[in-house]
């Protein structure tokens, strides 16, 4: 145990005579950033000496304090990948509480250099989970090993807290997804149920007309459940990986028109859905048809949903030659400006949908599938006037693409 007391400085220098080897430098890290290091040592000569050994070792010596509280300050100035730190300095606070307050507020590793290492000393510097702690006189090989540990041990622990992030807000994704679908999936059942009901005891009262509305009804309900467990399963590929870009070719007026119809029908008469194509209707275009019905589907049934009082969706196409431009426009109630930059993030709703229901994963889904597609999507919105979703896609040659178009 040393009984050195350490209520009293003791200047001893950092370290021992000698060259430094060039087997501790850092290797050249070519456009890689130096490692940045602050030196927190009252004793000017010996903080100038360690500078001069850790330049030697290709570290970047950012700064010198000379107090704990400078040191603080320093840390925060210049953001240092790590604090050499020496324990007894004057001051308020010395080099433990220095190192405390760094790792709490800048989360950012200390090594401490000191020359006690009596039990309370120790077990007070313990106590701050230092990433290192070296006693002085020491080689530059010690004090390079230590760097580059400490550095390594600071670096998983980001990634273990970078992945236990990443893993609790998987959890309360999923856990979302399973309220949100639960709270979605209920009403168009219960309409089903009420439905089915009225036509099992009340047949023989109503009319063709009634009939045939309350299947239609059905229908519907039935379309929007299909719908959610689509973008449910959809969601889940992104997850895993595991939806792919696969592009065929097509025939893409035709493709559109028979996705516009079936929307069309769904959405009933109060909507108005128009197509305007540009392009030769006899030449196919190699796309991804799966990641495509996806894209625009989910524009459309969002041009629709948030477009309350009905009108006209308008779908514009441009085929060009190495690339299509979709220009879905609604006239809804548009996008607050707040609510921009988070659009297309998995269940975030805009702040003016009120009541209107959704999961908030259309425009997830589109994104994923644009970006699988190496494509953009960018919207011109304008609050009650409506929004124009632009989706452009490059264009596969067709070569590569099956020979016969579908």
């Amino acid at each position: 145990m040393n009984n050195e007391n350490p209520g009293k400085k003791i200047t001893k220098n950092p370290m021992q005579p000698g060259q430094l080897s060039q087997i501790y430098a850092q290797e050249d890290s070519g456009n890689q950033q130096p490692i940045k290091l602050l030196i927190v040592e009252d004793e000017i000569i010996v903080a100038r000496q360690l500078s001069n050994s850790l330049k030697k070792l290709n570290y970047e010596v950012v700064a010198i304090a000379t107090s704990g509280e400078e040191g603080i300050e320093k840390t925060a100035l210049t953001q240092p990948d790590l604090v050499l730190m020496d324990i007894v300095m004057p001051g308020e606070i010395d080099g433990i509480d220095a190192a405390e307050e760094i790792r709490r507020r800048f989360s950012i590793p200390v090594v401490f250099l000191t020359a006690y290492a009596d039990r309370e000393t120790v077990g007070r510097a313990a106590m701050t989970d230092p990433f290192g702690y070296i006693l002085k006189p020491f080689q530059p090989k010690d004090l390079y090993a230590t760097i580059q540990v400490a550095l390594r041990k600071h670096q998983v622990e980001k990634e273990l807290e970078a992945a236990k992030q990443k893993a609790e807000a998987e959890k309360r994704q999923k856990s979302e997804l399973v309220s949100i679908a639960a709270h979605e999936f209920r009403t168009p059942l219960t309409a089903i149920k009420n439905l089915a009901q009225l036509l099992e005891f009340y047949s023989e009262k109503l009319t063709e007309a009634k009939k045939q509305r309350h299947a239609q009804q059905i229908q519907t309900s039935v379309d929007e459940m299909l719908k959610l467990l689509d973008d449910i399963l959809t969601l889940s590929k992104v997850e895993k990986g595991s939806l792919a870009f696969e592009p065929s070719p097509i025939y893409l007026e035709g493709f559109c028109i028979n996705l516009i119809d079936n929307i069309q029908f769904i959405a009933g008469d109060r909507y108005n859905l128009i197509l305007k194509y540009d392009g030769d209707s006899h030449q196919p275009v190699c796309v991804d048809s799966y990641l495509l019905r996806h894209i625009l589907s989910n524009l459309l049934t969002n041009a629709i949903k948030y477009s309350p009082t009905g009108g006209t969706i308008s779908v514009q196409v441009n085929c060009q030659s190495e690339q299509l431009v979709f220009k879905i426009t609604d006239p809804g109630i548009g996008i607050p400006r707040a609510d921009l930059e988070h659009l297309f993030e998995s269940f975030h709703r805009s702040s003016n949908v009120g009541d209107i229901p959704g999961t908030g994963l259309g425009l997830s889904i589109v994104k994923q599938c644009v970006e699988l597609h190496h494509g953009a999507i960018a919207v011109e919105t304008h609050l009650n006037q409506g929004s124009t979703f632009i989706v452009t896609l490059p264009l596969s040659p067709l070569d590569r693409c099956a020979t016969h178009p579908d």
